[in-house]
């Protein structure tokens, strides 16, 4: 592998999206967007849900991701995702299910979680607006 690329996998629990070599990976991290390059420290954190983008030497990936970690290392990305798909494949329909699921969520968390809670049906009615 290039010393200026870095190893990138997507896996969902249905399926491994991607396997390739990437310039830089953007993450939809839980507490902001983060640029994972060759060299980055380790690090290891949960996802929001977000578009997960993938810039190749050839051009740009980008996938849905509802949630999930995420591990950067020197060499490399991975992204274990609770679900993702291509980001042409994203529907409204799915959008709207993944709101109600959330907001059904919210109304049964408890008092812990329910901050959590309400900012992930934000970040879902954002990625609602991206898909408008």
């Amino acid at each position: 592998m290039d010393d200026g690329l870095l190893k990138f996998d997507l896996v969902s629990p249905e399926k491994k999206l991607a396997s390739l070599e990437a310039v830089s990976v953007i993450i939809p991290g839980a507490e902001g967007d983060m640029t994972a390059l060759p060299n980055h420290a380790m690090f290891l954190t949960t996802l929001r849900p977000g578009i997960l983008k993938v810039n190749k030497i050839d051009g740009v990936e980008e996938y849905l991701v509802t949630g999930g970690f995420a591990e950067i290392s020197k060499t490399g990305a991975s992204v274990l995702a609770e679900n993702s798909m291509l980001k042409q494949e994203v529907t409204s329909d799915f959008l709207a299910e993944l709101l109600s699921e959330a907001e059904k969520e919210g109304k049964t968390a408890s008092e812990g979680s329910e901050a959590l809670l309400a900012l992930r049906v934000n970040d879902i009615k954002t990625l609602m607006e991206v898909f408008d």
